[in-house]
């Protein structure tokens, strides 16, 4: 299977029809269309999808769509004008209306099916036929796929409208969770965690859909009430969609001999997934077979390394099953996720998770996810026994590559050459004892301070107590917890080497200058908060953007030094009166 680069301009596209000019489908046309499909993408119904890659599915279009956001960044990359953005036919076409795209566009988006497994465990009863073969893309509709300055870009709908694998739902997103998923992509890239990308934003000034969610203050763990919310499409893009769900979805069914086609399949999907993200590190020359076990060793490298960088800029996939984990390594499905600010490794803000995708379980979480993926490529290994005994001893390493990934970010974090198991122990427990907040600690760790001083800014109110901690401390339990913090902080300057540094000579502000870039180049100092994105999200539905677009330009600078009044408004520890407020410290899965 070989992809074919357009010749492209380097100049910027004006218009949609320069846009169009970039097409190249390579999923409808190397892959299998669904024998059964409607052509014409009237596929607004759920049924089995028994054989294929894909359907062919028209969108839905948003009815009176409004301009809400666009990424510059990533139309920079993609060298779109930022003028496209709000012109009527981009807008017609990222709203999900096709009917009169510019050639060689289409005018028929596609969905695909794939399959469950949540925490190693395949299931199909989430499926309404009770057999695997309506689970899919239930909302999520692809439109476009071109190769811009080299590189393969598809572009999908959220909340475009039904789909085969809609199971009964309306297919719709609304505004609420397309503001976070749109801000939470932006933040991501900024952060330099591998993630799908944000391209733009588009609500209805006219349709409204009912959700469950919560009451002003609730402090339910479930929504309590049914609210009205605005429809709104995002467009987000990555190299391809392929999940290791979808791998899972077509192994089952070569193992169960579903149909005459099934291991063809099978291979078809995972050498399109190699083309697609692994081109540039697998030998094109390799049969099946090998390619299967490079694109094991390669996935593993990749799942380990996001996995690391999720926990050192403090995000929680909270539902990371198989579905949600992009076989090409990168961050996927912004559904119920969030951001750790109190430490705590059992962090989950999704009130239908658990502890096994908590914040510190995501490298377990991710193992399973991992071994459901080598299952996958067993049958394609089969009459290989090299290649089997290969993959099982990559699948049996995958704990020891996490560990080495999280020691080097932990020792990344701590501004150390290695990784300090005593001293990183003792942190996580002061962490959660004081407790602190994640991102502002590390932060202000980055600045090499002298004393604790500093510090306190991460500490929040004693839990279950009047106690707050921050100098100078009175109370026994306190002062014992400052001098524990004091000893802390000195072991870590020894560590670090600058205990030992003589403040007088000027290399040895040079040191700690040094150190302090080092280590903000990996602490952010702005992370995505939701009561930062709750307001935003509220004005939006009003019709006021402004917050919105804000809090967008801070979250594209995390590690920046922004200005003061930023600084006062979103460099601060959560307010106590915000704890346990439901869609602001836990939120269902409602979208």
């Amino acid at each position: 299977m070989k992809n074919r680069l357009p010749q492209e301009s380097a100049s910027i596209a004006m218009t949609l029809e320069d846009f169009a000019q970039m097409a190249d489908y390579s999923l409808m046309d190397q892959l299998n269309c669904d024998p059964d499909a409607n052509p014409n993408g009237a596929e607004h119904a759920p049924r089995q999808v028994f054989t294929g890659h894909y359907v062919p599915v028209s969108p839905t279009p948003l009815e009176a769509p409004d301009y809400v956001a666009h990424s510059q960044d990533l139309f920079q990359e993609l060298g779109l004008a930022d003028s496209m953005a709000q012109s009527a036919d981009f807008v017609r076409v990222f709203s999900g209306d096709l009917s009169s795209v510019p050639e060689p566009m289409r005018k028929v988006g596609w969905a695909c099916g794939y399959a469950l497994s949540i925490y190693g465990t395949e299931y199909t009863q989430q499926c309404p036929f009770q057999t695997g073969n309506g689970y899919g893309d239930g909302r999520a509709i692809s439109v476009f796929e071109a190769v811009i300055n080299g590189r393969r870009w598809e572009m999908q709908l959220k909340g475009a409208g039904r789909t085969p694998y809609c199971r009964g739902a309306d297919g719709r997103a609304v505004l609420r969770s397309s503001v976070r998923e749109f801000l939470a992509q932006e933040h991501m890239h900024a952060l330099g965690v591998p993630t799908s990308r944000s391209l733009s934003l588009y609500v209805s000034k006219t349709e409204k859909v009912m959700r469950p969610w919560y009451s002003e203050g609730s402090r339910s763990m479930d929504p309590d009430r049914m609210v009205s919310e605005p429809v709104a499409i995002s467009t987000r893009v990555a190299p391809s969609f392929i999940r290791v769900g979808q791998l899972e979805l077509f192994a089952r069914r070569a193992r169960e001999k579903a149909h005459p086609q099934a291991r063809e399949e099978l291979e078809k999907i995972v050498l399109h997934l190699i083309d697609r993200e692994y081109a540039d590190v697998i030998d094109h020359k390799l049969d099946t077979a090998n390619k299967g076990v490079a694109l094991a060793r390669e996935f593993r490298s990749r799942l380990t390394s996001l996995v690391a960088n999720w926990i050192r800029v403090g995000y929680c996939q909270g539902n990371f099953n198989s579905d949600n984990c992009a076989a090409g390594g990168f961050t996927l499905d912004y559904g119920p996720f969030g951001f750790c600010e109190v430490f705590d490794p059992q962090y989950q803000p999704w009130t239908g998770g658990g502890r096994h995708f908590s914040f510190l379980n995501q490298p377990v979480a991710a193992e399973r996810n991992f071994q459901m993926f080598c299952s996958a490529l067993q049958p394609l290994l089969t009459g290989h026994q090299d290649c089997l005994w290969q993959l099982d001893e990559i699948r049996s390493d995958f704990s020891k590559v996490m560990q080495a990934q999280m020691e080097a970010m932990w020792a990344a974090k701590l501004g150390l050459d290695t990784f300090d198991a005593d001293l990183f122990s003792e942190l996580e427990t002061l962490m959660v004892q004081t407790p602190v907040d994640y991102t502002v600690f590390f932060r202000e760790l980055s600045t090499v301070p002298g004393d604790i001083g500093p510090l306190t800014k991460s500490f929040y109110k004693a839990m279950g107590s009047t106690v707050t901690l921050r100098s100078p401390i009175q109370e026994p339990d306190c002062q014992r917890l400052e001098k524990r913090w004091s000893a802390w902080l000195a072991k870590w300057q020894r560590l670090t080497g600058i205990d030992s540094l003589n403040d007088a000579d000027p290399a040895a502000s040079r040191s700690r200058e040094e150190l302090s870039r080092r280590m903000k180049l990996v602490n952010p100092k702005y992370s995505m908060r939701e009561w930062f994105v709750v307001p935003a999200y509220r004005q939006a539905s009003k019709g006021n953007y402004a917050p919105l677009r804000e809090l967008q330009q801070v979250l594209r600078q995390p590690y920046a030094e922004q200005s003061k009044a930023i600084e006062e408004k979103y460099y601060s520890l959560k307010p106590s009166r915000l704890f346990d407020v439901g869609g602001l410290s836990h939120y269902s899965c409602s979208s």
